[in-house]
């Protein structure tokens, strides 16, 4: 491609490449703009005599042919990847979620994509990143106006089938909350109701909700008798150790603790498990306020079909520090007098 200031009779056919004020009645021309004779005869009448322009050669296509086709090799079939693709305009093209889901981009093909030419780029949100219906999970933007085909081709290559959403699969969820002596009422309340937001961002049904005492047998008898295709336990006293009352009751209903604690803040005192085919998690308190959470990272996951274990919630540590970030307070700081 070439590009630069060029003459005003050889600019015809050539890519505005930068917007332009006409004094002639205040016409705009924008750039990307393909000039005209008469685009051109405007600007003489205007006092110009040369134009800064972008002309594609043989071998290159322009940038919203180039989106279009890049896009198309990250997302073939925009069904069976949850994404649908927008039109091309100034060499975008984005990609947004059909449904709820987790976002699940192959990493090393992205990265092998925008490795190919610095004129060829692909944003995304993050692995594992939550996204509603709408939400923009990926753009491909062009940088010039024209880049060569076969630095399309290898994109292509590079990245074909990259991007996809991971739907929600498992739509019904079963709650079992514990009471403690003198509790308020107002704590069970204030649970169920953060409980119901979490679901409902990933298009699922609180259909079974318990309150029992805090006690093993009573906790397990709830979670046997519990239907969902996954079990929360939010207890009214902190589950401290892997043997503290509600792993106990996983175990007592027949279940298996998976593990006990996570490297996120908040979420520490998280617990994961399962009673027969059906997965188990452990909320701790603090998952009753509206903050992000590692209960969401864990919920998200296994709502999706993702599988997680003791070792992939190990993994999340790094990030993983969500309460104490740069735009927030530090609280835990100790203040030095």
């Amino acid at each position: 491609m070439e590009f630069g200031p060029v003459p005003l009779a050889q600019a015809e056919g050539a890519r505005l490449a930068h917007s332009l004020l006409l004094e002639d009645g205040g016409a705009r021309l924008r750039k990307g703009r393909v000039l005209t004779a008469e685009d051109l005869a405007r600007m003489a009448q205007a006092g110009l005599a040369e134009v800064v322009v972008a002309r594609l050669g043989p071998a290159d296509l322009d940038e919203d042919s180039a989106a279009q086709r890049l896009a198309r090799a990250l997302v073939p079939d925009e069904a069976a990847a949850g994404l649908r693709l927008s039109g091309a305009f100034t060499g975008r093209v984005n990609l947004h979620a059909r449904a709820p889901g987790l976002f699940v981009p192959d990493v090393a093909a992205v990265n092998a994509f925008n490795r190919v030419d610095p004129a060829i780029t692909l944003a995304t949100l993050p692995p594992h990143a939550r996204v509603a219906r709408g939400t923009l999970a990926a753009t491909v933007k062009i940088i010039p106006y024209g880049v060569p085909a076969r630095a399309v081709d290898a994109a292509c290559a590079a990245a074909a089938g990259a991007v996809s959403l991971q739907p929600v699969v498992l739509r019904r969820a079963g709650l079992v909350q514990s009471l403690v002596p003198g509790q308020p009422e107002k704590l069970n309340q204030k649970g169920l109701r953060a409980v119901r937001r979490r679901l409902a961002a990933l298009g699922m049904d609180l259909t079974a909700h318990r309150e029992v005492p805090h006690e093993v047998a009573a906790i397990a008898g709830a979670l046997s008798e519990l239907e969902g295709d996954v079990l929360l336990v939010l207890t009214g006293s902190a589950t401290s150790d892997s043997c503290d009352t509600a792993p106990r009751a996983l175990v007592a209903a027949g279940g298996r603790l998976i593990r006990f604690g996570m490297p996120v803040d908040p979420g520490n005192l998280l617990f994961l498990g399962e009673l027969g085919d059906c997965p188990v998690i452990g909320l701790p308190g603090s998952a009753r306020s509206k903050v992000a959470h590692g209960v969401d990272w864990v919920l998200e996951r296994i709502a999706c079909g993702i599988p997680v274990g003791s070792d992939d919630i190990a993994l999340m540590g790094v990030g993983g520090l969500l309460k104490e970030i740069p735009t927030r307070p530090q609280p835990r700081e100790q203040r030095r007098g």
